[in-house]
């Protein structure tokens, strides 16, 4: 048997990149599995129809995670579907780089709805419809939180409340069985690096070279502990950060 047969669980965020691996390897894995987008209905039905070609069981949904009426509706149909949820992927999300100078308060707002206040609405309904039994919760930060690099302020700033969040929601929710980590992955080859604008070849080969195991990630590097952190292997684990990046820190 498969290790999350007959789980159910739900990946915002998941239309393309780290969060469609994360989608394929917890459906590969045996979960039914909801893909969640709020743009590209195309790329969510792309994902979908990839784990439907395996055997595997997934549909999507839109909702923008950052907005709490999308949200309600979002769990309320996963709810009339399944009647419950077993595992959250707090995935979605939004990065942009710039200096001290060129922050504003609309990008501010803009990266913090998203990757705060849209994973804490998230969560909280979540938490009303897990199984009874418990459940699993993974939040998807940064390897920046350590890292820190220049002329990412708002971005680690928003990465490292999502640490924070990880590891109070582990102490508050544990009595619940509901457990609570991080995967912090490091620079992984996505569309959304490549739309950043900053991923060229000097700057590649620069983290290349300051990185123990000697390359760039892949969205297929963070999915397989995902899954792991979702399962019953892991029943034993919260309110724990997990950096995924090739050794950097």
């Amino acid at each position: 048997m498969k290790k999350l047969h007959r789980k159910i669980a739900l990946v915002t965020g998941s239309s393309k990149g780290i969060g469609a691996a994360i989608a394929r390897q917890l459906a590969k894995d045996g979960a039914t599995v909801i893909v969640n987008y709020t743009r590209s209905r195309e790329d969510a039905d792309r994902v979908v129809s990839q784990i439907l070609e395996t055997g595997a069981r997934a549909y999507a949904i839109r909702a923008d995670v950052s907005n709490a009426l999308e949200v309600k509706a979002l769990f309320k149909a996963i709810v009339h579907e399944h009647g419950h949820i077993d595992i959250l992927v707090n995935n979605a999300g939004v990065y942009a780089t710039g200096a001290l100078a060129e922050i504003t308060e609309q990008e501010f707002n803009r990266q913090f709805n998203l990757n705060v206040l849209g994973l804490i609405q998230c969560t909280q309904e979540a938490v009303a419809v897990f199984n009874p039994k418990g459940g699993s919760i993974i939040n998807i930060s940064s390897s920046v939180t350590s890292f820190t690099p220049a002329n990412s302020t708002v971005y680690t700033a928003s990465k490292g409340a999502v640490d924070a969040i990880t590891k109070t929601l582990a102490n508050e929710l544990g009595p619940k069985n509901i457990r609570v980590n991080s995967v912090n992955p490091g620079l992984v080859v996505t569309e959304g690096v490549h739309a950043s604008g900053f991923f060229e070849d000097a700057f590649r080969q620069k983290i290349e070279a300051i990185t123990p195991l000697g390359r760039i990630g892949s969205p297929e590097d963070i999915a397989p502990a995902v899954a792991f952190l979702a399962s019953d292997d892991a029943g034993w684990i919260t309110g724990e950060i997990l950096v995924i990046g090739g050794g950097l820190h």
